[in-house]
């Protein structure tokens, strides 16, 4: 027969205690892998664990390096949830195998459908949208009102553009393969490659710089990097903004690109439910009011207000292809860019 001392009591309720509060500690915080680098999510985070308390504890890093991680560490990872940017990104986590289904009338009710996953792998939480920039003194904007008349062989040695290894471009022919079929895309993407200025290089603010600059008349980059130079204190960057022009594409048919930054609960998370509700949270008015003002970025709950730029743009007409697309076509985006020599 087992017989304890007070001692020994002491000592075994000391332990339960410490494993309690352990649990307890535990089930008080969400740990997210972020592969988004914006002063404005620390914002997001603070106000979650305001209203929940429920700490946040944070690892950032690149998309394709959080995903591996996550992969790596298996059942052991502590991750709750993954957070990148663009549906391509998700859907390599998606095939990765390290995102598991959630299912919450609050993301269905608020989200729409075509911004999410359509078993809950993920959730878009935030809308970019990819325009046209083009120089007010050297183009005329009447030649170019869609994607397609990118190809135009009016604009030859025009055209400046960052590097198809870029996850955007390929969400782009993406989302052009969905809707034209994979051999009008080829097409397509062989005549822009054809009006180049240059070759690929740089971001999506050096695309814009490349036309207030002269290297080229027009470009293509997401929304809120001419807003970020619109709206800097620096004075040079605010002449970069004024020296261009925007052409919001395909408004007369299918709609302006889409594509989301999200985020889905890790396939493992040791703290799932607040993993969910953290999910919640980044639909929640105030997260959706954060990130339209902080970043520039489109809510994608409807009604939330957004930033005062974006409300001068007025309503536009935003593509409504299934965003979930845009990671299954990735592959057939990267080979077709590949072969028509877009580096």
């Amino acid at each position: 027969m087992l017989i304890l001392t007070s001692r020994r009591l002491a000592g075994v309720f000391v332990l339960a205690l410490a494993l309690a509060l352990s649990s307890t500690v535990s089930a008080e915080q969400v740990n997210v892998y972020s592969a988004r680098h914006y002063d404005v999510d620390q914002l997001i985070y603070d106000a979650f664990s305001a209203e929940t308390g429920i700490e946040v504890r944070l690892l950032e890093g690149s998309s394709d390096q959080l995903v591996e991680r996550v992969r790596r560490e298996g059942i052991a990872s502590p991750a709750d949830v993954l957070i990148t940017v663009d549906a391509g990104r998700l859907w390599r986590a998606e095939q990765s195998g390290i995102l598991q289904p959630v299912h919450s009338d609050i993301l269905d009710e608020r989200i729409p459908e075509f911004l999410r996953h359509p078993e809950g792998l993920w959730f878009g939480f935030s809308q970019r949208i990819r325009l046209i920039y083009y120089s007010k003194d050297r183009f005329d904007p009447d030649l170019v009102s869609s994607y397609e008349d990118l190809a135009r062989p009016e604009l030859g040695g025009r055209v400046c553009v960052r590097s198809s290894n870029n996850i955007y471009n390929q969400s782009l022919l993406a989302a052009m393969i969905e809707s034209q079929g994979l051999e009008a895309t080829e097409a397509w993407a062989r005549g822009l490659v054809e009006n180049l200025a240059r070759q690929p290089e740089g971001g999506d603010t050096d695309q814009i710089r490349g036309v207030a600059a002269g290297e080229c008349d027009v470009a293509v980059a997401n929304h809120y990097y001419y807003l970020r130079l619109l709206n800097s204190d620096n004075p040079a960057d605010r002449e970069v903004a004024e020296r261009v022009g925007i052409i919001f594409p395909n408004q007369d048919d299918r709609g302006t690109h889409v594509n989301v930054g999200g985020a889905g609960v890790a396939a493992n998370a040791p703290n799932r439910a607040n993993a969910v509700r953290f999910l919640e949270f980044l639909a929640s008015d105030r997260a959706q009011e954060l990130f339209a003002e902080a970043n520039y970025e489109y809510p994608v709950v409807d009604g939330v207000r957004r930033h005062e730029s974006l409300a001068e743009w007025g309503e536009l007409n935003f593509d409504q292809l299934g965003v979930e697309a845009l990671g299954r076509n990735n592959p057939d985006a990267v080979r077709l860019a590949d072969r028509v020599g877009w580096r």
